[in-house]
């Protein structure tokens, strides 16, 4: 019996229960946040969808959005429902059935979660073959507050994802820290890296046909600490567009913008504290 069609006299009983066809769009989305092995990650679900947190070193923080309509029944009992969990685990139950299957049959998965103390239920079906999983769930730690807010961004670059793709595969990546030059004049948009070959970069013309939008106010040359960012390659290599701020203390945020397999679209952003040991530096 498909997912679709069982019962659900319990999902009143959950504060959380959604379904989706397609398992596969959700993993998609969770494995770009997905920094490490054992890796915890705050869940929080509300009537808009899931937003998932990770964490690292207390200077850079990644945040995967699934908004509700990705799912094919979404249901909510409560305003919110938050908890913390293993992302390596869920992400190994989602992909059980592998991620690329044969026969072109994709994984639907059902989601459900009690409320507080409850373990995260699963059941995901492929070509009849019914696999059932709980999970673990811990209480939320406070997240960090990166008092990212619009008010105070002063420079932003929207671009196609390919134009920055290609960056990356020709910076030096043995360099420790990541250099971002955001200027109203030229050069524009630099990226440049210090590595064991010397220095490299690589430059963006803001009239560029990969450039879709230019908003620099000011010029802004910050560097940030390359092992943190290095994560975020994996969304920039899943994603069509990208979203590049900076505000006025020099904090980063990189939205990237991920289309499913159905055409859906959901969206990860990182945000990435700079470097204090260059700034102390001067």
């Amino acid at each position: 019996m498909s997912l679709s069609t069982q019962q659900s006299d319990e999902d009143g009983q959950h504060v959380l229960s959604l379904r989706v066809d397609n398992a596969r769009n959700v993993a998609m989305v969770l494995k770009a946040i997905h920094f490490k092995d054992r890796e915890l990650a705050t869940f929080c679900a509300s009537e808009n969808g899931l937003k998932v947190t990770v964490e690292d070193a207390k200077c850079v923080q990644a945040n995967a959005f699934i908004q509700s309509n990705i799912f094919q029944e979404y249901y909510m009992q409560e305003d919110t429902a938050t908890f913390k969990i293993n992302l390596s685990v869920l992400l190994e139950c989602l992909t059980i059935f592998g991620s690329n299957p044969m026969g072109g049959a994709t994984p639907a998965l059902k989601m459900s979660y009690g409320g507080y103390g409850s373990p995260l239920l699963l059941m995901l079906e492929e070509s009849g073959v019914v696999t059932d999983c709980s999970i673990k769930t811990l209480e939320p730690d406070e997240m960090l507050d990166f008092n990212f807010c619009s008010a105070n961004v002063v420079n932003k670059i929207i671009m196609k994802s390919d134009c920055l793709k290609d960056a990356f595969q020709e910076l030096d990546m043995t360099s420790e820290v990541i250099e971002i030059l955001l200027s109203p004049d030229k050069p524009y948009f630099r990226l440049s890296t210090f590595g064991h070959a010397g220095s490299a970069y690589s430059d963006f013309p803001k009239d560029s046909d990969m450039v879709e939008s230019f908003q620099c106010t000011q010029t802004q040359s910050t560097r940030y600490k390359l092992c943190l960012l290095k994560p975020s390659i994996k969304a920039l290599m899943q994603s069509s567009k990208v979203s590049i701020r900076t505000d006025n203390r020099g904090f980063l945020s990189l939205q990237y913008m991920i289309r499913n397999e159905d055409g859906q679209i959901s969206f990860v952003e990182y945000y990435c504290a700079p470097d204090e040991e260059y700034d102390e530096d001067g």
